[in-house]
């Protein structure tokens, strides 16, 4: 291989891999993003909305899809969160991830994105021309089956690929 080719290898190995997450990444993340850095010095940069910015109606037929009818219905007449506990929650869950992904690739960083999740994934990718974009949530029955979920509605804005995992599984979402 000419020594051009492998110098542009190399850089393309040590690109960013931005991941939007929603749930505190733990072992089972740790070795799917493993595998995607795949022994590679990428950087990874964490980002976790303060706010998911969940639809009321969609997380109402989200919880009845999957049976958890009191769930749905305590979920409906609660009162909208409190942002400082939503960015304290926020904190937590961008803490246990770095810790979780703890020495993979080039290094761990992070950030609480404020406003909209997906817009704070758009604006970190381009940002840092970042190779890959992950998404990591719970499964969300209603936004997977008609493809509004994070992963879609980014992968349609970026123009790229964006892997869809779910959080504390090997199942990959389609996106």
């Amino acid at each position: 291989m000419p020594q051009g080719a492998a110098q542009v290898y190399a850089v393309a190995m040590s690109e960013p891999i931005v991941i939007l997450t929603e749930e505190p990444l733990g072992p089972d993340d740790r070795v799917n993003i493993a595998k995607l850095v795949d022994g590679g010095d990428s950087p990874l940069v964490v980002l976790v909305p303060a706010n998911t910015e969940r639809h009321l109606l969609v997380d109402f037929l989200e919880n009845l899809s999957l049976l958890e009818i009191a769930k749905a219905f305590r979920d409906l007449l609660a009162e909208a969160p409190d942002p400082q506990s939503e960015r304290a929650q926020a904190a937590e869950t961008l803490s246990a991830s770095l810790g979780a992904l703890d020495g993979l690739g080039g290094g761990v960083t992070g950030e609480i994105v404020d406003g909209g999740a997906v817009a704070g994934l758009v604006s970190k990718v381009k940002a840092l021309n970042a190779a890959q974009a992950v998404v990591v949530t719970r499964p969300h029955a209603i936004a997977d089956t008609f493809h509004t979920d994070w992963a879609n509605k980014a992968q349609d804005q970026l123009g790229l690929p964006v892997l869809h995992l779910y959080a504390g599984s090997g199942f990959i979402g389609d996106s």
